[in-house]
């Protein structure tokens, strides 16, 4: 599915139907599969495992003592979700020791002391993270990223993450894009929560033009628009930028583009996931990117017949 969207969007590049001149991306929080109650600390899911164990030996025991107790279908089902389970429980301990590890390096890097809190892992989807959702609650979710050409709404970019912001995928995003397509976007349009310096500067250095809203982070003490001591010079250049008048009309663009498909989907039914983990996740995500750069392929292909 990922190389049948890459196949779409180029032959409308081929057909000169997209320029991919000018491109916008979003975030969009989806619901996981899993539900808060399915996060649990490492004690319990280690008591979990070990039910799951005790499970899957007790159905090969009747199997071996008793082959007539249920069907061959019954037995094999059962004995499917008894290990489909116990794989889970691994996973979410395995995802439990990254969390540790992380912790660990964050309470190193702030020169803090690893604070008591323990952690939670999802024995239902080991990926998943809880995110602050669109109304202000926090639910399991994953991240979708839809990068999208401003002048033409179609979808030529996917990605699918469990980070609950968007800072550095602006970068990721574009470098998938050159992998895609072997070109790059000359401008890109995303919102506050896509800055990150780092990313900026390396995204800039590749000649492609950031055009993103300035946080009030950014300049607590004074004007945001003005360079700061320490700025590189992309970074300088972003804030003069986005102080002129064609920069903040140019950045309109983003929610009519970006906003706007996020908005299709969810109207499309993309709500909530219904298999776990980023891999099965991902492919739902490229589902409704398929339909949407299929659909609008559909319409730029009939306007073009009778321009």
């Amino acid at each position: 599915m990922d190389e049948l969207l890459t196949q779409s969007v180029a032959a409308l590049l081929a057909d000169g139907l997209l320029s991919m001149k000018r491109v916008a991306q979003d975030g969009k929080r989806v619901r996981a599969s899993a539900g808060r109650s399915s996060f649990h600390r490492r004690k319990k899911l280690e008591q979990h495992l070990q039910e799951a164990k005790q499970q899957v030996a007790a159905l090969r025991q009747e199997l071996e003592s008793d082959p007539q107790a249920t069907s061959k279908r019954q037995k094999a089902a059962r004995q499917r979700a008894a290990h489909q389970r116990q794989e889970r429980v691994e996973k979410a301990l395995q995802r439990m020791v990254e969390l540790e590890a992380e912790k660990k390096k964050q309470a190193k890097k702030a020169n803090k002391k690893d604070r008591k809190r323990e952690l939670r892992a999802s024995a239902t989807d080991a990926e998943v993270r809880s995110m602050k959702m669109a109304n202000g609650g926090y639910r399991p979710a994953y991240n979708v990223q839809f990068e999208t050409d401003t002048q033409t709404q179609v979808i030529v970019g996917v990605e699918v993450t469990n980070q609950g912001d968007d800072k550095g995928e602006l970068g990721a995003m574009l470098n998938q894009i050159e992998t895609r397509y072997d070109r790059r976007p000359e401008e890109a349009l995303v919102d506050g929560g896509y800055v990150n310096f780092n990313d900026f500067e390396q995204v800039s250095k590749k000649e492609i033009t950031i055009y993103a809203l300035l946080p009030k982070s950014c300049a607590p003490d004074g004007d945001p628009y003005q360079p700061k001591p320490g700025d590189s010079p992309e970074i300088a250049a972003w804030r003069l930028r986005m102080a002129t008048p064609p920069a903040k009309q140019i950045y309109k663009e983003r929610a009519a583009t970006a906003e706007c498909v996020n908005a299709i989907q969810h109207n499309r039914g993309l709500q909530s996931f219904r298999v776990p983990g980023l891999a099965k996740v991902k492919a739902v995500a490229l589902w409704f990117a398929l339909l949407h750069t299929l659909l609008r392929g559909r319409t730029l292909r009939l306007a073009a017949a009778h321009a």
